[in-house]
């Protein structure tokens, strides 16, 4: 397979060159010389240019249809287009998880709901997976519902005492 570029260290430092030219990365001990300090020059180069990986995050902002605290989770009302505390003892789109909210909140304020990522919360067991509660709306257990009926949606895993890995999936009926 031909690439346009000579199989050796100069090939390889032409190929960072032009991947570092490509995402606009500043090259600062550019000349490389063509040998081996050139190669890991352009590689230093290419890791001081990319940005540091933090953990990912997806958040969406929504309005809420009810006051909401930090760390609850909730689930988009489809009628209103409005966020609610979610609970998995009642219908099954009251306990679909859409995320857990970023910050206290007032009804009809705008708020950033996590969807994905991790959420800073206390008194979790890392390893362990977490589910939403039928007894308490917004509320997370470590302890699944268990009553026919009502819903089982895991929403994440703590990774940590005090970090929820949050990943919603959807809720299962028990019969």
């Amino acid at each position: 397979m031909s690439t346009g570029y000579d199989p050796n260290i100069e090939g390889a430092i032409t190929v960072l060159v032009d991947l570092m030219s490509g995402l606009g990365l500043t090259m600062t001990r550019q000349p490389y010389a063509p040998n081996y300090r050139g190669l890991v020059d352009a590689l230093i180069d290419l890791k001081e240019g990319l940005p540091s990986q933090t953990g990912g995050k997806l958040v969406v902002r929504c309005v809420t249809g009810e006051a909401i605290t930090t760390g609850q989770a909730v689930y988009l009302d489809a009628p209103t287009g409005n966020i609610f505390k979610a609970i998995a003892n009642s219908t099954v789109d009251e306990a679909t998880v859409l995320g857990f909210t970023r910050e206290n909140t007032l009804i009809g304020a705008t708020t950033d709901i996590l969807v994905g990522g991790v959420l800073a919360t206390s008194g979790l067991s890392p390893g362990t997976p977490y589910f939403l509660s039928a007894a308490s709306a917004g509320s997370i257990t470590a302890t699944p519902p268990s009553t026919a009926g009502q819903f089982v949606t895991r929403v994440g895993e703590a990774g940590a005492s005090t970090q929820l890995a949050v990943r919603p999936e959807l809720p299962i009926q028990l019969r």
